[in-house]
């Protein structure tokens, strides 16, 4: 499965629960995250999304442990099987 299709299949679904999970490009500033998601009542991630198999480039490791840092929920998204826990995540307070 293509990354682009596991990041369309995470979209739909946080829209349908209710959220918006934004492309996040930043210029000058790069490994950030592919997608801010928010949900209602403040609930704010970051999701890096993988095709199966992949994982993050080390410049991505370093800007996920420096917004963990920060107080963020990052997560790494591979498998449209993850979808629903990292939703779940998002929204637990």
């Amino acid at each position: 499965m293509r990354e682009k299709t596991v990041e369309s299949k995470f979209t739909s679904a946080v829209k349908a629960k209710g959220g918006l999970a934004v492309k996040f490009t930043s210029p000058g500033f790069n490994g950030m995250p592919d997608r801010l998601v928010m949900f209602p009542g403040g609930r704010i991630a970051f999701v890096e999304v993988k095709a199966p198999g992949e994982t993050p480039r080390p410049l991505q490791r370093s800007r996920h442990r420096l917004l963990r840092r920060m107080g963020f929920k990052v997560y790494v998204l591979e498998s449209i099987d993850q979808i629903g826990g990292i939703i779940d995540g998002i929204q637990a307070p």
